[in-house]
Formats: structure tokens, sequence, C-alpha cells
């Protein structure tokens, strides 16, 4: 039996890459999807996929009218969290591609999910790329004890920092927390150039054009220095196996996990 889909932004970024893949999935079943500006139009037409026969939905309410197993939510921070929600209490897992969702909401849906016995995935970057440095930079905090974050992304995202650098720094602090060596209240100048501290460790983010999405770990130790960074191109594709991954596992489970690696093997 197919794992039903419905997935929200279809007709995005990196929805519309998505649910291309999805059609030609022999195991998966794209049968409802959401996309405001072009609600009440067939799916297959505004992407030009003949396979993609359904009629897209204004909202995730409306969408979720259409029974699914697998919710996945690709669209914007204002309505990710409701869209989530909505799709937790029909009894649907869930895959987050969604960036800007903070802790406290993540923890919430994590809660939400419990109570409806589902899983809820939520994946900062759903690029294999990304993970190996998520990886690799949990493996460095292990021996080096300071670092710091650089977050670069397009001068139009409005979320900061991005997914994927909320979901690195969440990961290493489970590893541990970085002590500056001149507390960040101890700051002699503008406090903000230290950039924000976000569990425990310091990001900076950067917002300019000719940048799509960056991430750095700059490691200090005396007298040596080590720096890991992941850099997106400006397709869509190298998310896309990810993706399907998580929609495959998502079911797997049940509450909040955080980061493809929590269903991958390492």
């Amino acid at each position: 039996m197919k794992i039903r889909i419905c997935l929200a932004g279809a007709t995005g970024w990196a929805g519309s890459a998505l649910a291309r893949a999805i059609a030609q999935s022999a195991d998966l079943a794209l049968v409802a999807g959401v996309s405001r500006q072009h609600a009440g139009e067939r799916l297959g037409d505004v992407l030009q996929a003949t396979k993609l026969d359904l009629v897209l939905s204004g909202s995730a309410d409306e969408a979720l009218k259409t029974a699914c197993d697998v919710f996945v939510e690709y669209t914007h921070p204002q309505v990710a969290k409701a869209n989530v929600s909505a799709a937790i209490r029909h009894g649907a897992h869930v895959v987050i591609g969604t960036s800007g969702l903070t802790d406290h909401d993540l923890e919430e849906l994590g809660d939400l999910a419990q109570q409806h016995r589902v899983g809820v995935l939520a994946v900062g970057n759903f690029s294999l790329a990304a993970v190996v440095l998520t990886k690799c930079a949990e493996l460095a905090a292990k021996y080096l004890p300071q670092w710091e974050i650089i977050d670069y992304a397009a001068a139009e995202k409005p979320d900061a920092p991005s997914g994927t650098t909320r979901e690195l720094a969440f990961k290493l602090a489970q590893v541990r927390q970085p002590p500056p060596s001149v507390p960040i209240d101890q700051t002699q100048g503008p406090k903000e150039s230290r950039g924000a501290t976000l569990h425990g460790m310091q990001v900076h983010s950067v917002r300019l054009p000719g940048y799509v999405l960056s991430a750095e770990v700059l490691f200090g130790t005396f007298d040596e220095k080590l720096s890991m960074r992941y850099d997106a191109g400006s397709n869509p594709a190298p998310y896309v196996d990810g993706a399907l991954l998580a929609i495959r596992r998502v079911s797997s489970f049940v509450g909040l996990r955080r980061g493809l690696d929590s269903v991958l093997e390492f």
C-alpha cells in the first residue's frame, strides 16, 4: 500500500521538486497539496507534470479533508505551526521542512504528537551533506571546547538564524555549551556585535544578495583553528532524497525528533 502524502507548499521552490519526485516513486502517492497562490488549479498544470493529477487547496485545513498518512510542511513560518497542529489532530505523521519554528514551538508540537500517537520529524536541512557537517561538528565539539557559528542566507530570507543553523546549534548543545573567553555581558562596545546566544553558543547571521544558504562552524583552541562549512546551491535537487527518506520513516516513532540524522544510522 502506498504512503499517502499531503504536501503544503507544493508549488514552492523545494516543494515542487519534492512533488515531482513523489510522482515518480512506486511506494508514495501525493493525494493533496496546498498552495495559496494556485488554489483551485491542477498541480500537474502548474508544474507541467502529467502524473500530478490533483487540485490544489488554499489551506491546510481544506487539504486535510483528503485522508493522508504523512503531511509535509514546506510553507512559511507564519502558518507552519498551525498547519502542523491541524495535521497532527487529523492523525497524520508530519515532516517539517519549514524553517523559523522556535524550540518552544517544536516542543509544543511534540507534546501534541504524543497525545495523538503520531511522529513529527523536524528537519532543518534535508541535504545529506548538511547532515554530514552536523555529525562532523558534533565529533569536533567533543574535543575542541570553543566555537561559534556563522549563518549565511539570501538577503530576502526573513527568519534568522536559518533552520539549518538552528538545528546545528541544537545538536552541538547536546555535546556541550562553549563558554566564551569574555562573557558576552562584559563586552566592551555593542553586545549585539557578538551575535545572538543560541543554545549557549554565539550565532552570527549574514543576509546578503548573492548567498543562497550556508552554515559555518569555527572552532578555536590554543594556536590552531578548525572550520567546517556547508554551502547550498541554487537547485533544490539535493534536498529531495532526504525528504523522501523522512517521509518513509516518520511513521516509525511517536513524538518529536529533530534532524534527518535521527532516522539515519551513523
